[in-house]
């Protein structure tokens, strides 16, 4: 052991990546763990707690990917770092770790200024990086995104972003059917250049071309100091054309790409955006190795039902579901990332996968090994949480953190 402070020890069901131990523990000195596995293996000098009538369940820290907001706040419509953190603080009370901020599609002026105040977020640790939704998407399927603001594909406007970012963008939606996205000088090319991902989402695009825009991806991918090696695609199903027999879309290519390895999928599994039965065939044919399950939320999550925005459009939220005040379209979730594990166990999905999905996966998008696990040698992030998988407590890098919603 190697910390100034006594060592803490956790005993309950601990969930890693490849096992569940009924009766585990997992021990962190200062900021990382040094040990997880069975109670009866404590290593020697280990002080084992008593065990808890009712055990309780020990997870990782999770890693959302895509999140637009919580708590009252909206990235997209941050005006200073403050605002922002409103959000941060919501996620992290429901044990959300690792945080990457979305913005959804806007003007050039308002995508730089956006994108470098969270980038003061990223310095400071207290986001693990930036998302941007568009703004090279498909009017046929911009959802909840503003059609007025999306734009062709521009390489130089990749690159000003990413200089925005300061080496914290972590990914880009694009349509691969937008003009200038393709091809070696396009806006996908430019963004693997960037060491951020490609994304591919809210699209029309045929099955064909979006093999070719995987294919282009993960080529651009390859080159030395790339986060990881499998482009990624922005909530699967939603914001994408319908699979038809033959007509089968980006929805097939994805889930082929994602089947061998070659692509993760996000999914929004909180209960509206996608049916139980969606939800349980992707687990079954992708493997939680190839899901990163994603919230989506905007401001409303854990706020109540009412009027909001995101970015340029106006939301309202009845019965906790997000839609368009003009036209109805979903507008992003309102779940906490641990809803979303909540609701896909419930579902069917092992309690495993479903973890695996929200933590060791995104992590690897992000390409941190250090988080996403209980694992010896990973940041002590961790969440405790009930026999109904509600929060208990959550760990951040070591330090137990003040605040726990329920």
């Amino acid at each position: 052991m190697t910390g100034t402070a006594a060592p803490v020890t956790l005993r309950g069901r601990v969930v890693t990546p490849d096992a569940v131990h009924d009766d585990g523990l997992v021990v962190v000195d200062g900021e990382r763990i040094t040990w997880v596995g069975p109670a009866s293996a404590a290593p020697v000098g280990v002080t084992v707690p008593a065990a808890a009538p009712v055990p309780p369940i020990i997870l990782p820290g999770l890693v959302d990917v895509h999140c637009h907001g919580g708590g009252g706040a909206s990235f997209p419509d941050a005006t200073d770092a403050s605002q922002a953190r409103v959000a941060v603080t919501e996620h992290l009370a429901h044990g959300t770790t690792s945080l990457v901020a979305s913005l959804v599609t806007a003007d050039r002026t308002a995508l730089l200024t956006s994108t470098a105040l969270l980038a003061d977020l990223a310095d400071a640790g207290q986001l693990a990086g930036i998302h941007l939704e568009g703004p090279f998407l498909s009017r046929a399927r911009c959802g909840a995104q503003n059609p007025a603001h999306m734009v062709p594909g521009d390489a130089a406007l990749v690159r000003e972003l990413a200089a925005a970012a300061r080496g914290h963008l972590v990914s880009m939606t694009l349509a691969p059917e937008a003009p200038g996205v393709l091809g070696a000088d396009g806006a996908l090319v430019a963004l693997a250049q960037a060491g951020a991902l490609p994304s591919i989402g809210h699209t029309d695009a045929s099955a064909e071309l979006t093999d070719t825009a995987l294919d282009t991806a993960r080529s651009a991918l390859a080159a030395p100091g790339s986060r990881s090696a499998r482009p990624t695609v922005t909530h699967l199903f939603n914001g994408m054309r319908p699979v038809h027999h033959r007509d089968p879309g980006a929805v097939a290519a994805c889930l082929g790409a994602a089947a061998r390895g070659r692509a993760v999928v996000e999914l929004i599994a909180d209960g509206v955006h996608l049916a139980p039965a969606t939800v349980r065939a992707v687990f079954d044919m992708v493997g939680p190795a190839g899901i990163a399950l994603v919230t989506d939320a905007m401001a409303a999550a854990g706020m109540p039902d009412g009027d909001y925005v995101l970015g340029p459009v106006s939301v309202q939220v009845r019965d906790g579901v997000a839609r368009l005040t003009d036209g109805g379209a979903i507008a992003g979730g309102t779940a906490h990332l641990l809803d979303t594990v909540r609701w896909s166990v419930s579902i069917g999905v092992p309690l495993i996968d479903a973890v695996r999905a929200a933590s060791t996966t995104p992590a690897s998008v992000l390409g941190r090994p250090d988080i996403g696990a209980l694992e010896a040698g990973r940041r002590a992030d961790l969440v405790v949480v009930d026999a109904d998988l509600r929060p208990l407590r959550v760990m951040l890098a070591g330090s137990w953190t003040d605040r726990v919603s329920r």
